[in-house]
């Protein structure tokens, strides 16, 4: 069975740009596209530049759309909304998306890259870019191709894969390996002496020979920057070049240039002795007088600023005629003059802008004093020439200071450079000045016949200029995505801060093919020879090569050749920018280097950076993020530009530096001479002896050499160890920096857990003594010892002297290895191992590791070990993972009946809430000891059960975060396996559960300490998945078929309802059918009922008298349990609520009923509208009304019933709710006073509620008490607002208008239809019962809503009383006649409960102007601000242990006076569905436009649940969506609410 493919998710967000962004894929594996939150609303179309199939080729401007899908079907919920992209090419590819329906890029809103690794073969092995073992050899030095094969099979036999060819071009004159003279020629070198000439295709058949007969890969370089100067095709295509005719601002740079050349030849003719500068050049004074000579004697003379300023007499003189010809451009735009460069550069050619000029001197204003006795015309044109004359010589003498700095910088470089040339130290030391050694190397190469006089050579640079030719270098510091040579950049030629190479001339390309047609179509033909025959190209000088050149000529390689391997250097000081350039070129790999490392901490840093998951890293999903990653490295121990190591370090750090380098995880290569141990830098310029040649003699003379030479022997044995190491797939690493100067590096294999460890012990200078091994440090490595796999000491012998040969590349003689590999560990000359009392690690200690050392072992585990992994993977395999044996066999669960699967299906609603979730407080609640566990260094686990411990394995495993205090905690002992198996061990209905993890858990034991994590996330892993799956599985349809973020938010259900035995429910009826579920109460220590209840959230209503509020509990009911599909839960709520109604109330604080409060008004309406909802959703659901409730309080005044003393059916304690509320309900709370509330007043404990039948309004409470949600009642003695409520919202507060007009209108259908047994209440009016139907009373509150509630978009007098309390209009008033008579004028975020509870109430026009005017308003980007932020009383941010003085905030007296409060944002998203759907008929496309709005809203609410610890959605946040310590993490009714959204909108769809 093929396996799964990979799959890589990457979310897109509004105006992002990723091109500075790492992105790597493989062939085979799918790139899949997301949403973000900011692109939720918007028409995100998508396109990418990766072919859609194979028939297709890659073209870089060709881009195909990406259609997205839904993986639920549900358009309307864009949260998986997905694209994907099967990835089946190789290369750099571009993504880019668009929201204005555009399919042009330049209108795209993001965009970004991926890169697709080649697949490359050696032979007939397929191999990956970390099993690249590469050699660079200087191809020059090869030298006749005859002899190309055994000096080539050096390479081979020293263990490489790849060959890294230098320029196997024609080269220039200067024979450097990197200035090519003729890009199209083989070089003709390698033909002499030889009777056939060799081409390209003779090179093509030795590339295959080497790849079929050796499996060497072969790699060779692109130059695209420059050429040699000597390139005929050059001087007959000169407009290939920077010259003189193309690039005229290079003309002051080519007269410096010549002074300098003219003054260095004088200096070498002794011109200039008298000054105190001889030829031979040697002293800081001999620099000091160059400088000086310069400045002040050779420079003026040349005035060098001509080239860049006015001529004054001249524009004057323009100017004059301009002002007797034409008026002054009144109109014309620009306040200040500027110099206008001559494009040309002649002395005194720049000008100005004459109609600017005309505008501002040619004027009657305060900048031409024309002063007295100015009467004529004449007069005022001299006035106003002279002032321009002083201000053009004042832009002259700004210009002059400018070019001043200019050469004051150009003499500085030049000085330094000839600094490094002749004085200093560590620079060449050149003895004398000549000719062909100047003090400077010059940056043009001009024709000789232009040569003689500066003033010849400046004249000729006008007459003949095509020919003078910029040189190339390289720039310090510069921007590398700007071509120094091109105009308006730093002047870096003028300066002389180009590090020339004056053997090579600079190409200019221009912008596209058709600006030089010529040097486009040679490179293409180069590029296309170059791919054909190398299977990998490297790119030199990279980032000095025109970034859009290269991407050209690598599409047209790409073309040749589709699985190209690209390397390149680059040096352009950011990571940020070497992604850029890899992403737009489609680069593999970066050529790094170790010896940029200044001690062994630092290489070995290098070493984990450049590759490799952690030893012990979890094992990732098959789908997971994709996340930037750092650039493939191809890892030298010296590449062909470094200095040798042998000067830099010393010759004893060759072995240990090359074997850290061999152990690394990614591409490795090294230089040809480092495994002879050459002592020289092999200089790719000056260096014309030949390489050495294979031989098989055991005393091989030169030219020949074999494995005895140097450390060769020992790199091909790490060659081949890094090799099979990459093949075996051992893919993570350890780096362990024992001290100073040893390193221990391991390779481990995560599908057996064997590995492989090599200790070097470094030199990066002289050892003082290289026989004494010194203190080393005992080091313990993970399992048994197998075997060495190979031990080298490097040794210094006296017999040999190196003698440098004059013809062959030679090494040092007296230094050799002393190799030995595979054998037993007990004879090893520099180890000694002893098994740890755990037997589960072998403890190293050394004897004879002097410096130059280098020892690998290989490890495995202990047999026990190995058994109990074996174990576990069987057990994991009862999730469905496909791990495998060590044989490689695919493991799967067999035996049903005690799988783990099996075992999950027989658990229940609660048997999942418990294994999964349950907070601290609820487990204590249990009484059997257990509480939520502490991790130290990190607290205790927010759940008790599995979900607990995946909030953090969800953070920790996709950074394999192994330092965390989890994963301390997991290696250090078996305290959390042990706490997860047995806290369910107590419960009957886990028990099978319990048995399932304590036996996969024992084997943890058993394995290395650093496995634990690894595999311990693997089994919570795996459970979660399944138990998730078991949760979902007992839920409806829209959660089973619905998106992730329907079934994050359905599983809140499972957070938040459950059974503990000290805040149980009301005990049911016992006549109730089917009965409620039965739990023994290990506090009773009796079998009880244990209907579930609901907390209102976590962590702060755990338990106790808190746990269970009326509101919150009816508010969440249909979200979390009837659109879930959990009705008989629903229906036990609904009965056990019932049973404790008393005064006509529901409490809220339920207290088991018997502890109830009733100073709530609105948690009854909460219930009847829940009611009605189960009614209407439930197949059967009016059979709920007949249910038999028992009532814990018949009457007001009656004692706490026991279950079933007094049944009734639920409709008829519904009718008494309506009836006492119709009629009138005033009371004292029982215990009124401090024992039930130490902070309200002696008025607040009177409780009122009743109807206003003039309008048919519930009204209620008064200015003590708060009996809504919004309920802050003050508690600061301190600020002035203890006992008083912060919103006490009596008279008739909207949503309970609202509810109450849509629960009567529903009794009244429900009558009509003989569902309900009663058609109306009676009530109280004047003095007298009167009946009134539910159809009159829904009517009256209907004619009066409107009237009484919208405040109107224009000034009505008739029906506001109060106009001068109005602050919004377009709104509706969020309570009417509260005793505080301005706050019925406030916006708040309750109305939109009203309109979900009777739509019918409100105007669609008008209602759809209020919600425009909340969302303008009150929306924040969580929750719904509680409180317009005009107004006086608003303070957005909710501190409970506020200590201040500030009455306003101080104990969180403004808990509802701004902070913004998830759970309305439900009600007033749906409302905007409801009325959008009304409005379409009227307003086409105004229903999608609220669907995309929506979803811009939800996404968030999707990304807080998904990075939530608690895996819920906060009770509120403060201001602007700010972080609210006080809040509850998770609360029921915010994912209830939001849950009841997405259901409305699938529904709507249907």
């Amino acid at each position: 069975m093929s396996s799964l493919p990979q799959i890589r998710v990457l979310t897109l967000n509004q105006d992002e740009n990723n091109q500075y962004k790492l992105y790597r894929l493989e062939k085979g594996w799918i790139l899949r596209f997301v949403l973000g939150p900011s692109l939720m609303a918007s028409n995100v179309r998508l396109f990418c530049n990766h072919p859609d199939n194979l028939n297709s080729s890659y073209d870089r401007k060709k881009f195909y759309e990406i259609h997205w899908k839904t993986v639920t079907g549900i358009k309307s919920d864009r949260t998986d909304m997905i694209a994907d992209v099967k990835i089946i090419i190789p290369g750099s590819f571009n993504y880019f998306f668009t929201i204005d329906n555009s399919v042009k890029q330049e209108s795209s809103n993001g965009s970004g890259y991926f890169l697709v690794d080649p697949t490359l073969t050696a032979g007939d092995e397929e191999i990956n870019m970390d099993a690249i073992v590469c050699q660079s050899v200087i191809t020059k030095l090869l030298g006749p191709f005859k002899d190309w094969i055994p000096r080539l099979q050096v390479a081979y036999e020293s263990g490489y894969n790849m060959v890294h060819f230098t320029p196997v071009q024609e080269l220039g004159i200067s024979n450097s390996a990197y200035s090519i003279r003729d890009q199209l020629k083989f070089s003709p070198v390698y033909s002499k002496g030889d009777t056939k000439q060799h081409d390209y295709s003779d090179l093509e058949k030795l590339v295959d020979y080497m790849n079929k007969n050796w499996k060497v890969m072969s790699l060779s370089d692109l130059v695209y920057n420059h050429t040699a100067k000597d390139s005929p095709w050059l001087w007959q295509h000169p407009e290939c070049a920077f010259n003189l005719q193309n690039s005229p601002h290079l003309r002051p740079a080519y007269v410096v240039d010549r002074i300098l050349e003219h003054f260095s030849l004088e200096v070498s003719k002794g011109l200039w002795e008298k000054d105190g500068i001889p030829a031979q050049v040697n002293s800081e004074y001999h620099l000091s007088a160059i400088g000086h000579a310069l400045h002040h004697k050779v420079f003026p003379q040349y005035r060098l600023h001509e080239f860049f300023c006015l001529g004054v007499d001249n524009i004057i003189k323009e100017f004059k005629k301009a002002i007797e010809n034409s008026p002054s451009p009144d109109d014309y735009t620009g306040n200040e003059l500027h110099i206008i460069q001559d494009p040309n550069y002649h002395r005194f050619k720049s000008t100005i802008d004459m109609n600017l000029a005309l505008k501002l001197f040619n004027t009657d204003s305060p900048r031409v004093n024309f002063g007295p006795g100015v009467f004529s015309r004449a007069d005022r044109i001299a006035k106003c020439c002279e002032a321009l004359t002083e201000h053009l010589i004042v832009l002259n003498a700004n210009k002059e200071r400018e070019v001043q700095d200019h050469i004051k910088c150009a003499i500085g470089n030049f000085i330094a450079n000839a600094k490094w040339r002749f004085v200093n130290p560590a620079g060449p030391k050149i003895s004398q000045v000549t000719e062909k050694e100047p003090l400077m190397h010059g940056y043009f190469i001009i024709p000789k016949a232009h040569e003689g006089s500066v003033e010849k050579e400046e004249k000729l640079s006008y007459e003949e200029p095509s020919h003078i030719m910029a040189c190339n270098g390289w720039v310090m510091g510069d921007d590398p995505l700007r071509n120094f040579a091109e105009p308006g950049g730093r002047q870096v030629y003028l300066r002389r801060e180009l590090v020339g190479w004056g053997d090579s001339v600079k190409l200019n390309y221009g912008k596209e093919p058709r600006d030089c047609p010529y040097l486009w179509q040679r490179m293409e033909d180069y590029t296309k020879i170059s791919a054909k025959i190398f299977q990998g190209l490297r790119l030199d000088n990279c980032h000095s090569t025109p970034i859009h050149v290269a991407e050209h000529m690598l599409d047209v390689a790409r073309k040749v050749r589709p699985n190209l391997y690209v390397i390149a250097e680059l040096f352009t000081g950011s990571e940020h920018l070497d992604n850029l350039f890899m992403n737009r070129l489609g680069i593999n790999s970066l050529i790094r280097e170790a010896l940029v490392a200044h001690d062994s901490h630092d290489q070995g840093r290098l070493v984990h950076r450049f590759g490799g998951d952690p030893v012990g890293a979890f094992i990732q999903p098959r789908i997971k993020p994709l996340v930037p990653c750092v650039a493939h490295a191809l890892f030298y121990d010296q590449t062909h530009d470094n200095e040798c190591p042998i000067e830099k370090r010393s010759a004893w750090d060759l072995w240990p530096t090359g074997a850290m380098v061999a152990i690394s995880n990614c591409a490795i290569g090294s230089n040809r001479g480092y495994d002879q141990m050459v002592p020289i830098h092999i200089n790719v310029v000056t260096e014309e002896r030949l390489y050495t040649s294979w031989s098989t003699h055991p005393s091989p003379e030169p030219p020949f050499i074999n494995g005895t030479f140097g450390i060769t022997a020992g790199k091909k044995a790490l060659n081949r160890l890094h090799y099979w190491l990459a093949r075996q797939g051992y893919s993570q690493v350890y780096v362990d920096q024992v001290d100073y100067n040893t390193v221990s590096i391991t390779r481990h294999k995560p599908q057996s857990h064997e590995s492989v460890v090599l200790i070097a012990r470094t030199s990066f200078s002289h050892p003082g003594n290289p026989l004494e091994q010194g203190y080393i440090k005992n080091i313990s490595v993970q399992g048994m010892v197998d075997e060495i796999i190979l031990e080298g000491r490097l040794h210094k012998s006296s017999q040999f002297e190196y003698k440098r040969n004059s013809d062959y590349i030679n090494g040092l003689p007296d230094y050799y290895l002393q190799l030995r590999e595979h054998f037993p560990v007990h004879e090893s000359q520099v180890i000694r191992t002893r098994s740890l009392d755990d037997g589960q690690a072998t403890e190293i200690s050394f004897f004879n590791m002097t410096p130059g050392s280098v020892v690998a072992i290989k490890c495995s585990l202990p047999e026990v070990a190995r058994g109990a992994i074996l174990e576990i993977r069987r057990g994991l395999g009862h999730f469905g993972y496909m791990l495998r044996s060590y044989s490689g066999n695919t493991m799967f669960s067999d035996a049903e009946d005690s799988s783990f699967r099996g075992i999950v299906s027989k658990l229940n609603f609660a048997d999942l809430n418990r294994c999964l979730y349950r907070i601290d407080q609820e487990e204590r609640d249990d009484c059997y000891g257990f509480g939520a566990y502490n991790v130290p260094n990190s607290g205790n686990l927010v759940y008790c059960g599995i979900k607990g411990v995946m909030s953090l394995l969800s953070v920790i495993r996709p950074t394999n975060d192994l330092g965390h205090p989890l994963c301390c905690n997991l290696r250090d002992g078996n305290w959390l396996p042990d706490y997860l198996a047995n806290r369910l061990k107590v419960h009957s209905g886990l028990e099978n559960l319990a048995k399932w993890f304590q036996s996969i858990f024992k084997h943890l034991e058993k394995m290395p300490r650093y496995l634990i994590p690894c595999y311990f996330d693997a089994i919570l892993t795996g459970a979660d998945i399944v138990l998730s799956e078991a949760a979902k599985d007992l839920m409806s349809d829209f959660v089973r078929d619905g998106s992730n973020f329907v079934k994050m938010l359905s599983l809140t259900a499972y957070q938040l309802v459950g059974y503990t035995c000290q805040a149980r429910l009301p005990f049911l009826s016992p006549k109730l059918v089917p009965r409620p579920r039965q739990e023994f109460n290990n506090k009773t220590k009796q079998l009880e009922e244990a209907a579930l209840s609901m907390s209102a959230g976590f962590p702060h209503f755990g338990g106790g008298y808190m746990r269970n509020w009326g509101r919150d509990t009816f508010i969440s009911l249909r979200g979390l349990l009837l659109v879930t599909g959990q009705y008989e839960l629903a229906r036990h709520i609904i009965l056990g609520y019932a049973g404790t109604l008393r005064h006509g109330l529901i409490p809220n604080l339920l207290n088991e009923g018997t502890g109830a409060r009733f100073n709530a008004r609105d948690a009854v309406w909460y219930w009847l509208i829940a009611i009605r909802d189960f009614c209407q959703q439930v197949k059967d659901g009016y059979n709920i009304l007949k249910d038999p409730v028992s009532r814990l309080f018949p009457t007001d005044d009656s004692p706490s019933l026991r279950p079933g003393e007094h049944d009734q059916p639920l409709y008829e304690v519904m009718q008494e709710a309506l009836n006492r509320h119709a009629q009138g309900v005033s009371f004292r709370e029982r215990n009124a006073g401090v024992q039930i509330d130490d902070q309200m007043t002696d008025l607040g404990f009177n409780v009122q509620v009743g109807i206003d039948w003039s309008t048919g309004f519930v009204f209620g409470g008064n200015e003590h008490n708060c009996g809504t949600w919004m309920d802050k009642m003050g508690s600061s003695a301190k600020a002035g607002n203890k006992g008083k409520p912060a919103t006490p919202r009596d008279g008739s507060a909207v949503e309970l208008v609202g509810m109450c007009a849509g629960v009567v209108q529903w009794l009244a259908s429900a009558n009509e239809k003989k569902l309900y047994p009663y058609d109306g209440v009676e009530c109280l009016q004047n003095g007298k019962k009167e009946k009134v139907t539910y159809k009159a009373w829904f009517e009256k509150i209907k004619a009066n809503f409107e009237k009484c509630y919208f405040i109107a978009e224009k000034a009505d007098p008739n029906n506001e009383p109060r106009p001068d309390l109005i602050n919004r209009r377009g709104i509706y008033k969020d309570t009417l006649n509260a005793s505080f008579c301005w706050t019925d004028y406030q916006l708040r975020c309750n109305f939109p409960v009203a309109m979900m509870a009777c739509p019918d109430l409100f105007t669609t026009e008008k209602a759809w102007k209020a919600l425009t005017m909340a969302e303008k308003i009150l929306m924040g980007p969580l929750g719904m601000k509680t409180l317009d932020p005009s107004d006086y009383s608003y303070r957005g941010d909710y501190f409970n242990d506020n200590d201040t003085t500030d009455m306003y905030v101080a104990n969180g007296w403004n808990y509802h006076q701004g902070p913004e409060w998830v759970w309305p944002v439900g009600f007033f998203l749906r409302a905007k569905l409801h009325f959008a759907h009304k409005l379409e008929s009227k307003n086409p496309g105004i229903l999608n436009q609220t669907k995309l709005y929506i979803n811009s809203v939800l996404c968030k609410h999707y990304e807080e649940i998904l990075s939530n610890p608690w895996r819920g959605l906060p009770e509120l946040t403060n201001s602007n969506g700010q972080y609210c310590p006080g809040s509850c993490r998770t609360q029921a009714w915010s994912s209830a609410t939001i849950l009841e959204t997405l259901h409305d909108m699938a529904k709507l769809e249907e």
